[in-house]
């Protein structure tokens, strides 16, 4: 059975723009992609919110996942706060699988997305989630948090998300998308 270690957000320090932070709303996708994930037969495990980075990337390290998933939201500079809006997926340069996921991810966003064009894949050599894993890995960016429309975006669609990231990892695996059938 393949697995995914899913890694929300654990930066409560985030706040979103009318409310709420970058933790919680990371966590809520997390959540919601749980039945998803086992109704397609994906194994999973989740980073803790009272975790540092590093004991979360030691954890998807130990857990012997075949896949790590940074689910994180954006902001902009402060010189550009709440003008930016889009989706970035990073991946580590020299890893064709993070790259591979990456483009999966980036493909299948664009059902949920309004906007094709500001979809993004980029390789980071700093980001210590694509770095420092063990498994491949992708480090989501799913909108701008401090802009308002991308905010409200992530608010009313927390299912669309999680949906669009479940089928995203069941095509990485090459395993059938399953609708659990509570949904």
């Amino acid at each position: 059975m393949p697995k995914v270690f899913l890694s929300p957000s654990l930066q409560e320090f985030n706040p979103y723009v009318g409310g709420g932070n970058e933790e919680y709303y990371m966590n809520l996708v997390a959540d919601a992609m749980e039945p998803y994930l086992r109704a397609s037969g994906i194994d999973f495990e989740r980073n803790d919110p009272s975790q540092t980075l590093s004991q979360a990337i030691a954890q998807s390290n130990a857990s012997g996942s075949d896949l790590h998933f940074a689910i994180h939201s954006n902001a902009a500079g402060a010189a550009n706060s709440g003008e930016v809006r889009g989706v970035e997926f990073y991946y580590y340069p020299s890893s064709n699988n993070g790259e591979r996921f990456a483009e999966i991810l980036s493909e299948n966003y664009k059902d949920v997305y309004p906007d094709d064009n500001k979809i993004k894949t980029l390789p980071t050599t700093t980001l210590a989630e694509t770095r420092r894993t063990s498994a491949p890995a992708v480090l989501a960016e799913v909108a701008y948090h401090d802009n308002v429309n991308d905010a409200q975006f992530i608010r009313d669609n927390i299912d669309n998300i999680a949906r669009s990231f479940a089928k995203s990892i069941a095509e990485y695996f090459s395993v059938p998308f399953v609708t659990p059938n509570s949904m």
